[in-house]
Formats: structure tokens, sequence, C-alpha cells
């Protein structure tokens, strides 16, 4: 398996980092990489928190620190005081890159640890930040191996040698890592430009048919409300999607307009995808989260642990060759099986299908209801722009069904959009509380904030508009 400092001195220095000093970038690792090495000489590797804003200097950062074995944290720059807080007191740095001395005054009233962690004669640790939504960040603990892992399952699963990827994600989770790790080690191009950039119309001179591109749902949803995007989309070889759940309608659309569409599931400790459903397999009106890629095998289990017949719903679980080993700073001894909270199926073909999340699972009246189901009604409706089903503590139901949602026309109202459910949903699967909002809290991969509408909907529910 080739190292990172192999894979960049394989790199065709010119062109494989489209719109970028591809010399500059080598420039800036190779230096980095002998700082580092220079600072690790002592037989220990400072703890180093990345936070660059510039693509190019955050890539180059993290290839030295790879390459010198260093302990590495991506990390947001846009993180608040009280998520730094979280990460100094977690991480207790060394050196900071991309966070200035203003910056650090501003975020933290910490100074920077001089203790250090011991290197690893075998691979670089690489966390990975993962839980912000929640309001507690975490990091999963990924090496080089685990991401090459990933990789590999990839470009077998799709039968390629080298991944061009144009990545319009954050580098530092790890829907936008992966896409810069895939053509960095296979040789590959990588486009880079923010989304916001993407809606400007900056798609750069690029062949579509041969690259990859990747998603969330609501940069889908807004790209296919422009014509010019969405002819540009159309030409991708493939677009990845993942990061939330996709709505039937959404799908529908980006079916119609003929779109390589590729739902994905997976997650940070996966290092990205395990299942992949293939462009064709979508065109073709196949609804899933597709077959697991080759490095990973999935499991669904009863509560009991009992491994299930295939179309029986059950807790899923994960092997994986590029699963993470645990969270920082507890690092897992071995690879045991990883159950995760999302609840699914596999059917005849062995394809991935997803119900919901067993902690966003509602039980009213002695029911058990997934929002997923419902917010895919409601969004079927096309009355809305946004929706999230969550749960109300109440006496009588134990949870009070509660719809936050966007309405298209600010003349939309509940009652048009409950008429329109009764044909497609149970009466007790209908929403009683309907809270009209101008946005909801979603991240930047567009996973709901479900906190904070819990907060949002108790305080309209004390003080509701009349």
């Amino acid at each position: 398996m080739e190292r990172p400092l192999d894979c960049l001195n394989n790199l065709d220095r010119d062109n494989w980092l489209i719109g970028y000093n591809n010399r500059q970038f080598n420039q800036i690792a190779q230096e980095l990489y002998l700082e580092l090495t220079q600072l690790s000489a002592c037989g220990t590797s400072p703890k180093i928190i990345l936070a660059e804003r510039e693509p190019l200097r955050f890539l180059a950062s993290f290839i030295a620190a790879c390459a010198a074995n260093c302990p590495v944290f991506l990390c947001n720059p846009d993180w608040g005081t009280q998520e730094w807080q979280q990460v100094f007191d977690l991480v207790k740095p060394d050196i900071i890159w991309g966070i200035g001395s203003e910056d650090w005054e501003e975020k933290t009233t910490l100074s920077p640890s001089s203790s250090s962690s011991p290197s690893s004669p075998h691979s670089p640790l690489i966390m990975i930040p993962t839980g912000g939504s929640s309001g507690q960040i975490k990091f999963a603990i990924h090496t080089w191996e685990t991401l090459i892992a990933s990789v590999q399952g990839f470009t077998e699963y799709f039968q390629l040698k080298q991944v061009n990827s144009f990545c319009i994600l954050p580098l530092y989770h790890v829907s936008g890592l992966m896409q810069f790790m895939r053509s960095f080690t296979t040789g590959g191009k990588l486009a880079i430009i923010p989304f916001k950039g993407v809606e400007a119309g900056q798609t750069l001179n690029i062949k579509q048919s041969e690259f990859f591109i990747s998603l969330v749902p609501t940069q889908l949803q807004r790209l296919l409300e422009n014509l010019e995007l969405t002819e540009w989309l159309t030409q991708f070889n493939t677009v990845l999607l993942g990061g939330a759940p996709a709505w039937n309608e959404l799908l529908e659309k980006a079916r119609f307009h003929r779109i390589r569409l590729a739902p994905t599931y997976g997650m940070t400790e996966t290092a990205s995808q395990i299942a992949t459903l293939k462009p064709d397999d979508f065109l073709g009106g196949k609804i899933s989260s597709g077959q697991i890629l080759p490095h990973a095998k999935v499991t669904i289990r009863n509560q009991q642990g009992e491994i299930l017949n295939s179309t029986q719903i059950g807790n899923i679980t994960i092997q994986a060759q590029s699963l993470a080993r645990g969270y920082y700073p507890i690092p897992r001894e071995n690879q045991a099986d990883f159950q995760v909270d999302d609840l699914g199926f596999l059917d005849a073909q062995g394809h991935l299908n997803i119900v919901g999340r067993n902690s966003d699972k509602i039980i009213t009246g002695g029911e058990n209801i997934y929002p997923t189901e419902i917010e895919s009604a409601i969004q079927a409706t096309e009355m809305v722009a946004d929706i999230c089903v969550i749960g109300i503590p109440d006496k009588q139901w134990g949870q009070a069904l509660t719809a936050i949602y966007i309405p298209k026309q600010s003349d939309t109202s509940a009652l048009k959009i409950q008429t329109l459910l009764k044909d497609k949903l149970s009466k007790f699967k209908i929403p009683k509380y309907w809270i009209p909002q101008q946005n909801l809290p979603r991240n930047s991969q567009g996973k709901i904030n479900r906190q904070q509408l819990q907060q949002i909907a108790t305080e309209f529910l004390q003080n509701p508009i009349t």
C-alpha cells in the first residue's frame, strides 16, 4: 500500500488539483512534513488541530501530518466558542493550523498543551469529527489504512482504476475528505468549489462524464430548482447522494431529469459509504441504498442479536475494513461488529433498505412511528420546501407527532397539507401539531439538529401564534 508521500511523489504536479497551483501544494506539503519530522525527532509526535479554510493549504497540511505520522484532528473553522472549547478540552493540541492568534483568543481561554502523543510505528491517527449536529463533538479515530480500505472498496465496486472527483462538500468532514482520498491515492483529478460557488455558476471547465460528484439531499434539491445547473448535473458520470435521507419526490425529480444518481449509505465511523445504489439501477426505478461494497459486510439483527432473514426489519450491524478504531481518546483494539442506530432490511437482491433511526422513533398511543415515512409523504404534497417530524411529550398519547416545516407559499396552510395526507397516511400518522418556520437547523451535510427543533417546538407550543 502506498504511503502519503509515495502518493504525493507519484502525482502529475501540473493538473491533478484543478483550479489550484499544484506545485504550491507539493511544496507546502513537503515543507510542513520536514518541519514535523524535526519536531518528532525526539520520539514523540505533536498533536495537530487542522482548521485551514483554504482547500490547498488544508490538503497539503493533511498529507504532511499523515506522512510525518502525527495525530491530526480535522476541525471546522466555523465552530462556535462552545464547540471550540469542547475540542481544546479534549485534544489539548500542540500545533494549531488554520486558527490565528486572534481567533484563538476569541474561541478559548486555554493555552495549547505541551504534552505530546507517542508516535505509532504503523500509521498516523486521523481524527474525523462527528456528532456536531447534536451539540457534542466526537472524533472518530481513523488511520491511513481505514481510509484506503474505503477507497479500495469504492474502486472495486465501480470497477475503476482512477477516480476523478468534483468536491463541493467540506474537506474536514468525511464526505469531503474521502473525495480527496479517492482522487489522491488513485492518481485521479480533483476539482474543489464551495457549493455557493456552484450555485453562482462557477462550474470549472471539466468533462463531467469523467467525474463523480457528491451531494446531500438539500443541495440536490437546490440544484434541481435551476434549469442550467440541472442540465450541468445530468452530465456527470455519477452523482453520489448521502448524508441524510432523501425524500421520494426528490428522487423522482432526479430520475425524471435522467440524473445518474447513486444513493449511498455510510457514516463517519465507516469512512463514508458502505452501500451504494448504482446509477443504472436508480434510473431503472430501484429504490434502496444499493448493494454492500466489497470491503464491508452488513447483517440485520433483532434486539437479542440474532441475525434476521431477508426482508425482516432490524438493527443494522456493520463489519468493515474501513471501520473507525473507536472515538478519541479511547481506541478500540479489535474490529468488533459495529451496531448503528439505524433500522433497515436486506431485500432478496442483497440491497440495503433504510427504514429509520431507533433514536428518532416516536411512540404515540402505543404505535411505533418512524418520521422518515411521514416526512416523505409530506414532501410528496409539494407544498413544503423542507420538513422534519418529531415527537413532543404528551400526557395522553405519550408523544404527539409534530411537523416543523417550511411552506413553499406564504398562504400554504397546515389544513391544506393535512387534507392531502388523508389518503396517504393512517390517521394516527398525521401530525397533531404543525409549526411553520423560515428555515430548519441543518448542518452543512444536511443533517437536522433535532435537539434544536425540540426547543423550537416547545417555545412555539407554549406561546402559539394566534
